[in-house]
C-alpha cells in the first residue's frame, strides 16, 4: 500500500470504529480492534509523508521510501493496451 492508501483505509477503518463503539453496531470488541488497526495504517501513512517529505536522506534511502510509499504514476494508453490482467 502507498503512503496516501494507507491515510484512506487508516480513515474507513476509523469510521467503522465509530460505528461498531457509539453507533448502531453496539460492539465495541470490535470497534476497539477497528480502531486498532485504524492506527496502525494512520502511523504507516505518517511515516511514509515523513520519510517523503526528507530530502537531507542518503539517495538509495529516498529511492526505497519512494518506490514503497508513493502513489505510481498512471499507466499511459498504450501501456493499458498491453495489459492483459
Amino acid at each position: 500500500m502507498t503512503g496516501p492508501e494507507h491515510y484512506r483505509e487508516a480513515e474507513r477503518l476509523a469510521d467503522q470504529a465509530h460505528h461498531f463503539t457509539y453507533g448502531d453496531g453496539a460492539d465495541p470488541v470490535t470497534g476497539a480492534a477497528l480502531a486498532a488497526e485504524a492506527q496502525a495504517h494512520a502511523t504507516l501513512a505518517l511515516a511514509a509523508a515523513f520519510a517523503l517529505s526528507r530530502f537531507d536522506m542518503p539517495t538509495r534511502d529516498y529511492e526505497a521510501w519512494e518506490h514503497a510509499a508513493m502513489t505510481p504514476e498512471p499507466k499511459t494508453a498504450d501501456e493499458q493496451d498491453g495489459d492483459e490482467d
